[in-house]
């Protein structure tokens, strides 16, 4: 989401940090090995429950990030006068699941909601923090969203989120640069990797895109490629980093990292801004987000960037998610009813998502990426191309199956001395995720999972 790449410097920043607080605390073991005590809420439910908690009314506490969260907090209370929601920043992504996971820990302190990122989600769920959706009937819903995200918080057999945005990749590329110098755009990765050599061979200081090392960009573009690297059956969890997918993917990606046809410019700092505004990097393959950000933080380049679906192997449409989240009810709420039925508003009614969209968010309903004015939309900054018409398409190509460790967080804390060597080598992906895949697997055995590596 537009909010959480904005947050993507601070949020690499933070990862070591967050990695040594769940080795110290060892969050998951004691999660797993105390599942039962989730909560203090009541164990069933159902739709007439909301309804009669709406209207009763009473207190409950919300923990988000996002920037709508206060004006769509203001207009649920509007419309439901008798819920207080108190808003509560805990800081993002993964500050806040620190604080989250100690809370589950202790048994008190956790939100009634949560907002959660996509990748997160299994980690709570499977220590079985979070309440199943299922009881007031919210698997109905399943036909609002887009497959994607409604996988993402289908954990185990539970529905334990609704989705808020979603990510679908796409190619973002600066029309200017590939003008200048005769670049098609690349429907294949083949010709991707022979635009980046023509560029770089044509301008020396130009580059087709950055990537120093990015574990969100390199799950989804295994994912994007085929590859189911994490099973995750409960506990058992199975890690496959060679898996055909994956080499899929480091068979192209290493004639860019091998090649030095990568800009060594690390994402998300003043230096990236102003390459994406001069033209010195000429693509950015991420998610639907990235319009915003690009329309906020790099001004100059107006007019200049164009959007395109993301190349594929062999060019049949395949794509996959890359960031995004949803919101989530913790089972030591004591109404849970009532915070499932601000939950339901939050993602699913009208007012609340316009309220969304406003903010710069990508949607994850099919009702609102499928609106004549949602896909009419023509920014100045996109040269008044219809954007949301080739965004909308890639999140129907997403292709489904794709699961995420239960210790994901952790997981991507520990990428950059695994697989982040390869590109500081400008060496083969391979070694470092199979690297990455050992200390995942000694990892997750040690939290009380039982992990094989392939």
């Amino acid at each position: 989401m537009k909010d959480q790449v904005l947050k993507g410097a601070t949020r690499s920043r933070s990862l070591r940090r967050i990695a040594a607080a769940l080795a110290t605390t060892a969050v998951l073991g004691a999660s797993l090995a105390a599942c039962s005590s989730g909560g203090s809420g009541s164990g069933g439910g159902s739709a007439s429950d909301i309804e009669s908690a709406l209207e009763k009314g009473g207190t409950i506490t919300y923990w988000s990030w996002t920037p709508s969260a206060e004006a769509q907090v203001a207009a649920f209370e509007k419309e439901y006068p008798k819920v207080k929601v108190k808003l509560v920043n805990a800081g993002t992504n993964t500050t806040e699941y620190t604080k989250l996971q100690n809370a589950i820990k202790a048994g008190n302190g956790a939100p009634d909601v949560a907002q959660v990122e996509y990748y997160a989600i299994p980690q709570f769920a499977l220590s079985d923090a979070l309440v199943d959706l299922t009881q007031y009937g919210f698997d109905k819903l399943e036909k609002d969203y887009t497959p994607g995200p409604w996988s993402s918080v289908n954990v185990d057999g539970k529905l334990v989120g609704l989705p808020q945005d979603s990510g679908p990749m796409a190619m973002f590329y600066n029309k200017t640069v590939f003008d200048k110098h005769g670049i098609a755009v690349p429907k294949t990765w083949d010709e991707y990797v022979a635009a980046a050599q023509k560029l770089h061979a044509a301008d020396p200081n130009a580059y087709i895109t950055s990537d120093s090392g990015d574990s969100g960009f390199t799950t989804s573009m295994i994912w994007q490629a085929g590859g189911r690297p994490f099973q995750v059956d409960g506990t058992k969890v199975s890690i496959d980093l060679q898996d055909d997918g994956t080499k899929k993917w480091t068979g192209t990606w290493d004639k860019l990292v091998e090649g030095k046809l990568l800009s060594p410019v690390t994402g998300w700092t003043d230096d990236w801004y102003k390459a994406l505004g001069n033209g010195s990097i000429a693509t950015l393959i991420t998610g639907a987000w990235m319009p915003g950000v690009l329309e906020s933080s790099v001004k100059d380049a107006s007019g200049q960037w164009r959007v395109a679906p993301i190349p594929t192997y062999d060019g049949k449409a395949a794509n996959a998610e890359n960031g995004g989240g949803g919101q989530v009810v913790l089972k030591q709420s004591k109404n849970q009813a009532l915070a499932a039925g601000f939950l339901k508003w939050l993602n699913n009614d009208e007012d609340s998502i316009k309220v969304f969209l406003e903010s710069g968010g990508f949607p994850s309903t099919t009702k609102d990426l499928e609106s004549s004015d949602f896909l009419a939309t023509a920014p100045e900054y996109f040269g008044g191309q219809k954007i949301n018409e080739v965004l909308v398409q890639g999140a129907k190509d997403v292709t489904s199956g794709w699961q995420y460790l239960p210790f994901q967080v952790y997981a991507n804390s520990i990428y950059g001395d695994t697989v982040g060597q390869s590109y500081t080598s400008n060496s083969s992906l391979n070694p470092g995720l199979q690297a990455w895949q050992k200390a995942m697997v000694e990892y997750g055995n040690q939290q009380g999972f039982t992990v094989t590596g392939k």
